[in-house]
């Protein structure tokens, strides 16, 4: 998922970490007793994760972006430190969860958070969230997201069939073994208009 549309929301919607939100993360940076102001927060993408196919005859795959945001804390306060991770994390849920970061995505989901390190001057706290969106089209119209469609949009356009029908009953007796006898009993059309 593109990374933009998380970094405004968070941006716009946590006034606790004003325009404190960054793309990217560099722990061995946050740790450091470098001058960075707190509270801050960085949103970096961690996995995606696919599902089997829905379909049996097209790639339809769910897929499962995951992402986390690292708050940044100042810890020289810990008991201050750990109230404001509380304020800040219900500041994230209301922010991300139900957000929908692309017209092709579900709605962002929590799926946990975690201390990430924490020291005498820094408090770090990982938050995972995920969404969801289908590989594959939905519809013929739009372009190909797979191999498979790519496939099938090379293959000519389906405009009918004719069917010819030679059938082994009634056996022809001049024959030595029972078997089509090459002549058609029946013949049949069907044109497709879309």
């Amino acid at each position: 998922m593109k990374i933009t549309p998380i970094l405004t929301q968070l941006r716009d919607h946590c006034p606790t970490l004003g325009n404190r939100v960054a793309a990217g993360i560099d722990l061995a940076t946050l740790q450091a007793n470098t001058a960075l102001q707190t509270p801050c927060a960085c949103v970096v993408p961690i996995a995606d994760v696919a599902s089997a196919s829905v379909a049996q005859n097209l790639m339809l795959q769910p897929v499962r972006d995951r992402f986390e945001v690292t708050l940044v804390l100042d810890a020289t306060d810990a008991t201050k430190a750990l109230d404001l991770l509380h304020d800040l994390r219900a500041e994230l849920w209301r922010a991300l969860v139900g957000f929908k970061p692309g017209t092709d995505y579900e709605a962002i989901a929590y799926d946990g958070g975690e201390l990430s390190s924490i020291n005498s001057s820094r408090v770090l706290y990982r938050l995972r969230f995920y969404s969801e969106f289908q590989l594959g089209r939905n519809l013929p119209g739009q372009p190909a997201e797979s191999w498979h469609e790519r496939e099938l949009d090379g293959l000519s356009s389906f405009t009918g069939v004719t069917v010819r029908v030679d059938a082994i009953d009634p056996a022809d007796p001049n024959l030595k073994r029972p078997g089509p006898d090459g002549r058609l009993e029946l013949t049949f059309s069907g044109d497709v208009t879309p």
